[in-house]
């Protein structure tokens, strides 16, 4: 991870690109485009959760933001997750309420019950690593709790450097997005149906194309795309192509901004 530092105008621009992002945040899918793609030269991570609300209480409501097939908000509801989000926050708060950085064993972040095992302990099961951080709403008493997933062994000091200064821009970029029930966004074999859904009516791309375009959406190129798809990178480049057309577009870059304008 690159550790924040802005020693030279480069750095500066690249820094100012990264966070000017966030104001333009408005969908989970917006979200997981920025989280995904620039962020991570600051923030390395598979898996974010965010949570928010009255943690004394434990009245709190969640988001789960990935790429990772089954690491979505509606795998898991808030009273399976809560046991796992209230040990992170103690810990948190015990460390006086600074970034801080928690490692597992070989069996990952599994949580007890089974049926977040089944579903999004299938894919905590694979971190090695989680960085904390949160955030007080001083004016209505809300708390809200960051916690980054990662399959590195561990986060460094630098690490938690790095998301003190960016966690409160993700804050606004959060802020921006209606909280949804569910995320049906996913990676790996993707659930194709969902993946439909996501779509507003009349795009005229088969499943293909639109799964494709996902990817594209996330800044993978047609190499990296064939080999998460199984296919060729020719087939890839073929199906752009016809994107292109349906899409009436010349480049990537226009081909992305009209698929994030048809996300629900």
């Amino acid at each position: 991870m690159k550790q924040f530092q802005l020693s030279t105008p480069a750095d500066v621009l690249h820094f100012h690109r990264i966070v000017s992002q966030a104001g333009d945040v408005r969908t989970h899918f917006d979200l997981l485009i920025w989280l995904q793609g620039e962020m991570q030269y600051y923030l390395p991570h598979e898996v974010m959760v965010a949570a928010w609300g009255n943690f004394t209480d434990g009245v709190i409501q969640h988001d789960v933001i990935s790429p990772m097939a089954g690491a979505r908000t509606q795998h898991a509801d808030v009273d399976s997750l809560k046991p796992m989000l209230m040990w992170i926050y103690r810990h948190w708060v015990d460390y006086g309420r600074n970034p801080c950085a928690l490692r597992v064993g070989e069996n990952g972040f599994l949580p007890k019950e089974k049926l977040l095992q089944a579903l999004l302990g299938g894919a905590l099961k694979s971190m090695r690593s989680a960085l904390v951080h949160g955030l007080c709403d001083e004016r209505n008493g809300i708390e809200c709790l960051y916690v980054t997933f990662s399959t590195r062994p561990t986060y460094s000091e630098a690490d938690k450097t790095n998301v003190g200064v960016m966690l409160p821009h993700i804050d606004v970029a959060l802020r921006q997005v209606s909280h949804l029930p569910e995320q049906p966004l996913a990676s790996g074999p993707l659930n194709h149906a969902q993946l439909e859904n996501t779509l507003k009516p009349g795009h005229n791309m088969s499943t293909r194309e639109v799964e494709i375009m996902f990817w594209v959406a996330l800044g993978k190129t047609s190499s990296d795309i064939g080999r998460i798809l199984n296919i060729s990178e020719f087939t890839v480049k073929n199906h752009m192509q016809r994107v292109f057309k349906k899409l009436d577009v010349i480049n990537r870059a226009q081909a992305v901004s009209k698929f994030k304008a048809l996300c629900t």
